[in-house]
């Protein structure tokens, strides 16, 4: 079997700690379990800028395209803001996810047991809670065309265009409802087709791909009230299916109902390669985090569970994903915690290091 083609991005602020631990993780996986991976480093963000004058040099960009698999830290930081747009640290993932057609981002939203008091809702509301949002995530309000800035008369216009195709929706849908077969079967298609043709289209477009799964409960829901559901009662939903903006918005409201975005992976997927993997692009939820950069502080869990969605989507290697997510619940659930996780119980913190040593113990120690 060739090697697993990795490209490991980790960016700026605490992108580098979290991603060290991952590095770990690999080596482990190499030493235990055989997995020969082909690890290469580059830059992205801000660290791209100060290296070569842009968020991603075009032979990074090649790079990416030509493995199987990308993780990503974080991009960003204060040094940057007043960079003209279009060399801003955030460019450069968004070419990635553009470039590499990366048009399903899978946000799962899970609530650890031992975490279930940190969330801001009622402990019986988040407690078990386990839902997956597929994001399209390269058309719509981000890239539609005409777009930008310009005078009319005596005000200045902003325009930004709600565009999408049947191919675009199609695709997004159908990753959605292949997802939910392997889930609770349960499909929620969040727009606005109240007030947006846009939105029209949309739910009559995945009206199509249902047909292909009879298996597969539909449901069509507003986005906003799709935002107070979420935080109303959450388990009610399984996959939830939406656009690229109202994918935004709602991932980040149902990450928050988990306690902590240092605790949120993400997986950013395209259409198969030649091997049949499809182009993938791993990353934590949470950003840079300039505030706590280089102090060891960083929670590197999301991290790691970015890397376990890889082994499961990118290498069909599920077994090795579950360890890796039993291991990082085994720690918390002896009270190991990070500083965003410790302050509210009044615990020591762990650093950065700490935590991945702790998960690779718990690695170890069962018998696997």
């Amino acid at each position: 079997m060739p090697a697993m083609k990795l490209l490991i991005l980790p960016g700026d602020g605490i992108g580098p700690e979290v991603m060290a631990e991952v590095r770990k993780v690999i080596d482990w996986f190499g030493a235990n379990r055989g997995l020969d991976f082909s690890v290469e480093e580059d830059l992205v963000g801000g660290a791209a800028y100060d290296a070569h004058g842009a968020p991603l040099s075009d032979e990074t960009m090649a790079k990416a395209q030509s493995v199987d698999a990308v993780l990503l830290g974080a991009v960003g930081g204060p040094a940057y803001d007043n960079l003209d747009f279009s060399l801003k640290p955030e460019r450069g993932l968004l070419r990635l996810r553009k470039e590499m057609d990366l048009y399903a981002n899978l946000r799962p939203a899970q609530c650890f047991d031992a975490l279930a008091d940190y969330s801001s809702l009622k402990k019986d509301i988040v407690a078990g809670l386990d839902i997956m949002i597929v994001r399209e995530l390269t058309s719509g309000m981000y890239f539609g065309e005409p777009r930008g800035i310009h005078t009319e008369g005596n005000e200045r216009v902003g325009i930004n265009t709600h565009r999408y195709t049947t191919s675009e929706i199609r695709r997004v849908g159908r990753s959605a409802f292949e997802l939910a077969m392997k889930r609770g079967k349960r499909v929620c298609s969040m727009e606005k087709a109240n007030v947006m043709e846009a939105g029209i289209l949309w739910r009559e477009e995945i009206e199509v791909i249902a047909k292909d799964y009879p298996e597969i409960e539909l449901s069509h829901m507003y986005a906003d009230n799709g935002a107070m559901q979420l935080v109303r009662n959450p388990k009610q939903f399984d996959v939830i299916v939406t656009d690229n903006l109202f994918g935004d918005i709602l991932s980040d409201c149902a990450a928050m109902l988990t306690g902590s975005l240092g605790m949120l992976p993400s997986a950013s997927l395209g259409a198969p390669m030649e091997n049949g993997r499809p182009k993938a692009l791993y990353e934590p939820v949470h950003g840079s985090a300039p505030d706590i950069a280089g102090q060891g502080k960083a929670n590197p869990c999301a991290c790691l569970l970015s890397f376990a969605m890889a082994l499961r989507y990118s290498f069909d290697l599920g077994a090795e994903a579950d360890m890796l997510e039993a291991a990082v619940n085994e720690v918390l659930d002896q009270g190991v915690r990070t500083a965003d996780l410790a302050q509210s119980e009044g615990a020591t913190p762990v650093s950065t290091a700490e935590m991945g040593d702790a998960v690779l113990a718990a690695m170890d120690s069962n018998d696997w």
